[in-house]
Order: C-alpha cells, then structure tokens, then sequence
C-alpha cells in the first residue's frame, strides 16, 4: 500500500513539474514577444559575458587590397545568404562578449536587408545598378556598391513539392519549438494542390507524413506538432530519406525541394563537410534543391549548414525568433522556394587608369578564378524570386579617377543558368558598365545604410581594413536616416545602440 501510495505521490509531483515549466516556458523558450530567447540546458550558449563554444565557424581570411598593376579583375560566386546576421543578433541579445570573428560574413549581413533598386523588365532575369562614394570609415578609399535584384515570381504561380526535413536529436530539445512554429507557418501559407511530406532524423530518419496535399493544412500542422526530441544525429540519413521522398512525389516543372532545419551537428553517418559535399553534389543533378536553416546555440555548425545549402543548390539562413522564422518562411517565402537564377557569377574588370587598387568586402570563400567564372560547368551561388543582393568594393581612386567625368571605371558582368538547365547548359550574361555618372559626393539613403553594415561589421571582426571605423560613427549616420518606415533597418539602428551601451568597444580590449 505504501509502494502504491509513493508512485501517485511521485506522479502528481511530476505532472505538477511539468506543468509549471510548460506554463512558464513555451518548449525551452521564454515567451518574449515576437523573440523566444533560448533558457539554457546542454546546448544554450555560455552564461551572459562570457563567449560561444562548441560553435563551428569557416574559417575567413579578409580579402586584401589588390593592385591594377597586378590585376584588373577580379570574379567570385554570388547567392542570397543571410544567416550571419540574425545569428549575430541572436549572439548579442544573449550577451555574448566575444562574438566569433568568423561569425560576422558582411556579405551576409549585408543581404540580410532589401534595397531600393532598379528591378528587371523586358523579361530579364536580373537588373543591376552602381554606385560609387566617399567612404565614410577610411578618408582614403572610395566605396563602389553594385546592386542586384531578381524578377520576383509569385508563390501562387508555382506548384511546390516540400519536403520539411527536420532535426529532431537530442541537441534540438530546445530549439525545436521554434522549428514547429516556423513549419507551421510554412503550412499555413502553402498553394492547395502542393505536395508536403516530413521527415525526421535522430539515431535514425523517418517518414512522419508522405505526399499530403497543401490544403490538408490540419493534417500537416499535427504532425509537426506530435513531434518530440532526443536522440544521436543521424543526418545523412535523413538527408537521403527526404531526397527519396521529394523523388516520389517529384513535378516535372515545379519547385521540387528539401527544406531543411537542424543546428547542424552530424554524429552518426557521414558527418564531414568534404564527405557531405559530395553527397549533396550528386543530389543536386536530380532537380531537387536544398535550402538550409540553422538553429540554436552552443553546438551550432555554421560550416555545413552553408556547404549544404551551396552544394545543393539553394540559400543559408539563420532563425533566432519566431518573428525571423515568419519573415523567411511567410513574407518572403518565393525567394526561399522558387529560384529564378542558378551558378550565378560575377566577374568585376577595374579601368587601372582610373583605379589603382581594389578590395572585394565579404564573399571571401567564394573567390573563383578566371576559369572557374567562364566555366560553364562550375557550381555557383542561388538567388530566389525578389531577391536583392549587394557587392561592395573598397577602392581607391588614380589622380585621373578623381576627377572623371566621363568613361568607365569597371564593368559587371553576371552570369547564371536557369534553374531548369543542366551542368553543362551555356551560361546567360548580363552586363554593366559602371560610368562616371555612378560616382557622387553626397552619400544617398543606400549608400549611408549600406556603408553603415560594413563599417559595424568590421568593427565586430576586429577587422583590419575598419580604419576610422568605430560604433559611435555609424549610430550617427543611422541617426541621419528616416528608417520609420523599414522595421529590418530600425532594428538594425537599435541592435547598433544596444551594442554600444552593453558592450567595450572590441578595438578598446
């Protein structure tokens, strides 16, 4: 009787637990708003002031100031990845002191936000803009900002096969909550006749729903819902599991993809980057592409969640709220899922009469060579319907270029393969002369915000090319712009404040 007795008295006490920790937590993350901002547990980040461990970065070398003497070009591999910077955020709203240098990619940062630029017509898949102005950061330099956006093709007039692939071990006990929000989202946003299966992995993959239709948005949510963690990392397996999937299910014509959601952290299978690589590589040949979104701290592996998305013909981004997983998985769901342009390249040819050097900023581990870019066959970078993304150089200026009035200072070209064209397909090209009238003294509204993200990422790398840069410069530039209207860039101008009050400037350790 006393045995019988002791196990209710045990239940209710567990059951009384696990109430008040349910009520008080939303699945390991405390409610705060349109942010859940992780509670801790094995895999949560170091305790505030301290700094990340466990987490796996690229490693960037910066790319350098090259000579026209030398070189006058200059080619490399564009996609429309954005993860650093929500990551970052997620890093400074935890409080960690000593964010990763390896972490801050300005080019992703950079193409985080959306710009105001010229948008294709006559049916081309891309239009392109330039810019060229005093650098704010560094008296000696000028910036040269190219400017690209894609034709935006809308979700209605796509019919979409999905697989949600999602991490369900034991390292995502607390972000998975977060990862059912945004598939929930995902769903509840979906065409009727499209086609949705989701797979799962931890020691092993399985199919938790198979081939159910856009309108059973019940039927999919539920299933994401009874989902749980715990468990080793199965992810190749998974990966393969949801490829055979998205293979069953395929549409000739459509947007055939694997959605992907997991901290990253491979420990069962093949688990290497070189050895994923080469999975997704022969992967990709098949139509369907992958599309990559990290979660979590602590464990998190940056490197193949990007070598994935890269390898599988898709984009790389980061969710650290339910406000960013509404932002990718809603509001700009068309450049997640449909790709208007694939192997997109960019070879950038300086006038060494008017430029006597150049510096590419961010896009570091995207360098190719001569070869590479007239390479028909060379795996290159994605952008997604209405995407925009930015190049910028540093460059610096011959007597002749300052005070240039007509001619060119470089010329941009680009080239991409639709998305339904093989390895082997002749690559399109687009073209712009960057002319004299590009040059201006007078920073506008793009060039004050885009030199504002390069100046506080260069800050936050500790950067050798920041030279006058520092925090208080660009609260002040930020402060010049009516950003009332744009919510990304207000909190962009906040986050920058935020930075400045709870933190030691980096350059002052």
């Amino acid at each position: 009787m006393k045995k019988v007795l002791f196990v209710i008295i045990l239940s209710i006490l567990t059951l009384t637990f696990l109430f008040t920790a349910c009520s008080s937590e939303f699945g390991g993350y405390k409610d705060l708003g349109n942010y859940y901002a992780p509670t801790g547990g094995d895999n949560a980040s170091n305790a505030e002031g301290g700094e990340v461990s466990g987490e796996d970065y690229t490693e960037i070398k910066e790319n350098d100031f090259v000579d026209t003497s030398v070189t006058t070009e200059s080619y490399f591999s564009i996609d429309a990845n954005t993860a650093s910077y929500p990551n970052v955020r997620r890093m400074i709203n935890e409080g960690i002191e000593k964010i990763p240098k390896d972490a801050v990619r300005v080019e992703e940062i950079l193409n985080y936000f959306t710009y105001d630029y010229s948008t294709p017509t006559n049916g081309e898949v891309f239009a392109l803009t330039s810019s060229i102005f005093p650098n704010p950061y560094n008296s000696e330099t000028k910036l040269m900002c190219i400017g690209l956006a894609t034709e935006k093709v809308e979700m209605a007039e796509q019919q979409n096969n999905i697989v949600f692939l999602i991490d369900t071990s034991g390292s995502m006990y607390d972000e998975l909550p977060l990862v059912q929000i945004g598939f929930k989202l995902l769903a509840e946003n979906l065409n009727p006749t499209d086609r949705v299966s989701v797979v799962t992995y931890a020691g092993s993959s399985e199919v938790a729903l198979d081939g159910a239709y856009g309108y059973e948005t019940d039927k999919i949510k539920a299933v994401i819902e009874d989902l749980s963690a715990g468990g080793s990392t199965a992810g190749c397996k998974g990966l393969q599991t949801a490829y055979e999937i998205a293979g069953k299910h395929y549409i000739d014509g459509g947007n055939n993809r694997v959605i992907l959601m997991t901290d990253g952290d491979f420990n069962v299978g093949i688990s290497s980057n070189i050895g994923l690589e080469n999975f997704i590589s022969e992967k990709r040949e098949s139509g369907i592409f992958l599309s990559t979104f990290g979660v979590g701290s602590g464990n998190y592996q940056s490197s193949k969640m990007e070598t994935l998305a890269l390898k599988g013909n898709g984009t790389y981004s980061y969710i650290d709220s339910v406000a960013e997983a509404r932002k990718a998985l809603v509001e700009q769901i068309g450049g997640t899922l449909i790709t208007v342009a694939k192997d997109v390249k960019a070879g950038v040819y300086f006038n060494p009469d008017y430029v006597s050097s150049f510096r590419l900023i961010g896009y570091e581990n995207k360098l190719l060579t001569q070869e590479e870019f007239e390479n028909n066959a060379t795996d290159a970078g994605e952008l997604g319907s209405g995407h925009t993304a930015t190049i910028v150089y540093e460059i610096k200026l011959t007597e002749a270029g300052e005070n240039l009035t007509e001619g060119n200072f470089a010329e941009v070209k680009i080239r991409y393969k639709k998305p339904s064209e093989g390895t082997d397909a002749v690559s399109s090209e687009q073209v712009l002369p960057i002319t004299a009238s590009s040059y201006h003294n007078q920073l506008t509204f793009v060039d004050n915000f885009v030199s504002s993200v390069i100046e506080f990422a260069l800050v936050l790398r500790q950067s050798d090319f920041v030279a006058q840069g520092n925090i208080e410069n660009v609260i002040a530039r930020l402060n010049q712009l009516n950003l009332d209207n744009d919510e990304e860039k207000l909190e962009f101008r906040n986050l920058v404040k935020y930075y400045q009050e709870r933190y030691t400037h980096p350059l002052e350790n």
